[in-house]
């Protein structure tokens, strides 16, 4: 019966019009029975409607959006699953959202990291000094002799009537006044009785300079001249081949007046402040203090006053007040038209943009703007709001010199930043606004002179020249009548 339906229906096929072809396939199926399968064209339909309705439809798409968002986040351009176009194929606003959620993260992340692999470098090489300090203080030979040992021996020699080496040859002789009636004066205990040799005495004599009526180093008068350099410091890596070191002229509870600060100012961002107690822990290179700043800093501009750090803002106009006490900024302002990085430097470069000062008069900002057109512009501003309260042009063009520092009022530029004998060139007074060249002898002693800056507590020039940290003795003259 089978095989009379089955030859019925292949009758009926071949009867069929030349192009509706039938195929018969016989074979055994996975379980080993035997089938028949029949392929018969549609005589209506050109094309078979896709299988699977549209819960297959709307899983294609979905597998689509995902192979779209994997391929924004892998970086390549592939087509959706089934080539699909249009809304079923582009990623959905939710989608959208959290992949650019996720690769700002990414990047924040990134930064973040990058971030603290540089500040673990700069521990780094803070470690490597103070490995290599301890190593040298090791290495120091101890004293041979006690102060007692060789307080003795002094007296033994004494008693043979001559003096021990290395002692002052009037270190025992009294120096207080004798006063009639008063035997105690006569003898003293440091003074060897009975010795039975005797000591050629010698003296010394110094001649001192007579006092010049014309200088007035406590006064407020025009510079005179300026001392030789007196080297403090030298930096122990690349870091501190330009930098700015300075001390409070009005130092605030808990640091006394004797603190001095440094910043190393090369590096991608310069955030670090040290603190010393005096000169000599600042020679030993031995900080009590090291504080890090919530903004990086620009260049070598930095100053100190009231216990406060001013500084720039790395790659921006913006002046901030860093208050030491609290550790955190107190005021943050723009410079008005102020160049910053690199637009109206000084000659030797270095981002040398803004230059903040402390004299007798205050707080002070020595820059330019556009409108003056490359003229160093001197500003006076407030040391609690860092507001401009009065400014002055002058005709100096800042790219020709190499520094300025302020003194009582008046702005003293110097000529080159590398030549080992230069001067300073100009000096241009706030108070009667008037600009006048002069030519006082200035040396660079290591032909780099990156930071020069005005000492109101020493009343001396602080300066960074070419990892040296080197100061000045001043000489001002008598200050005019008016």
């Amino acid at each position: 019966m089978f095989f009379l339906s089955l030859l019925c229906v292949c009758g009926l096929l071949l009867r069929g019009d030349a192009q509706d072809r039938a195929s018969l396939w016989r074979g055994n199926d996975r379980s080993g029975r035997c089938q028949y399968t029949f392929t018969v064209p549609s005589p209506a339909e050109a094309t078979c409607p896709q299988a699977g309705g549209p819960e297959l439809d709307g899983l294609k798409a979905r597998l689509g959006v995902l192979e779209a968002l994997v391929a924004q986040l892998g970086g390549r351009d592939v087509q959706p699953r089934g080539g699909q176009q249009g809304a079923a194929a582009r990623p959905q606003p939710e989608l959208q959202e959290a992949l650019n959620r996720v690769v700002s993260e990414r990047n924040l992340l990134q930064g973040e990291k990058e971030r603290l692999q540089r500040e673990l470098d700069t521990l780094k090489l803070r470690m490597e000094e103070m490995r290599r300090e301890t190593e040298r203080l090791r290495s120091r030979p101890c004293l041979s002799q006690s102060p007692v040992a060789a307080a003795t021996a002094t007296q033994q020699d004494w008693g043979r009537g001559r003096p021990a080496a290395g002692s002052s040859q009037m270190s025992h002789l009294m120096t207080r006044p004798n006063r009639q009636g008063d035997s105690s004066n006569l003898r003293d205990s440091a003074w060897p009785h009975g010795a039975q040799g005797f000591q050629e005495m010698k003296a010394e004599v110094t001649e001192l300079p007579a006092p010049d009526a014309n200088v007035d180093n406590t006064g407020c008068g025009e510079l005179i001249s300026v001392g030789e350099p007196v080297t403090h410091r030298k930096a122990d890596n690349i870091a501190g081949k330009y930098g700015v070191w300075m001390q409070d002229p009005e130092a605030v509870s808990p640091y006394g007046a004797s603190m001095l600060w440094r910043i190393d100012t090369i590096g991608p961002e310069v955030r670090q402040l040290y603190g010393y107690d005096d000169m000599e822990q600042l020679s030993k290179g031995f900080p009590s203090k090291v504080l890090l700043l919530p903004d990086p800093l620009e260049s070598t501009g930095a100053t100190m006053y009231r216990g406060s750090l001013y500084y720039q803002r790395r790659l921006s106009r913006t002046l901030i007040r860093y208050d030491l006490i609290s550790e955190s900024v107190a005021a943050r302002r723009e410079l008005p038209h102020a160049g910053f990085h690199g637009q109206f430097p000084y000659s030797w470069g270095g981002y040398t943009d803004i230059d903040l000062s402390v004299d007798e008069k205050g707080l002070w900002a020595v820059y330019s703007t556009s409108k003056a057109q490359g003229a160093i512009v001197i500003s006076k501003l407030d040391p609690h709001s860092l507001e401009v309260k009065r400014s002055w042009e002058t005709s100096i063009r800042k790219a020709s010199v190499a520094n300025s520092f302020m003194i009582c009022g008046k702005l003293y530029t110097v000529a080159s930043y590398a030549a080992r004998d230069t001067t300073i060139n100009h000096v241009y007074d706030t108070a009667t606004g008037q600009l006048k060249a002069v030519s006082i002898p200035f040396k660079n002693k290591y032909g780099y002179n990156s930071m020069i800056d005005y000492s109101l507590a020493q009343r001396k020039l602080f300066a960074w020249d070419n990892f040296h940290l080197v100061s000045y003795d001043l000489r001002l003259g008598r200050q005019q009548a008016n």
